[in-house]
């Protein structure tokens, strides 16, 4: 199981990431309003400033406090460090 880091210490499984998307659009706003009236929103921002919306595969929506190219780079980082360690194991 794949794991990235969203900010401040929270981490959560790549493989259940459907989407990484900023929350300054109008159906953005509304999906994360929709996401805590129905208590599926996950807020890891430790009040700060939300720049990043998880959409996970669960239905839960996670905000974070770090920017989406940032959370997108760190998967990235974890899945090109995972697809060398795996070509090592062949070996």
């Amino acid at each position: 199981m794949q794991l990235v880091n969203i900010g401040f210490g929270n981490i959560v499984s790549a493989e259940r990431i459907v989407a990484i998307v900023s929350p300054e659009s109008a159906p953005i706003k509304r999906l994360i309003q929709e996401a805590k009236d129905n208590k599926t929103a996950v807020d890891a921002t430790y009040g700060r400033r939300t720049r990043a919306v998880l959409i996970m595969d669960s239905g839960h929506t996670i905000l974070s406090a770090v920017q989406p190219e940032t959370v997108a780079g760190r998967l990235d980082k974890d899945i090109t460090q995972e697809e060398k360690e795996s070509q090592i194991n062949k070996e």
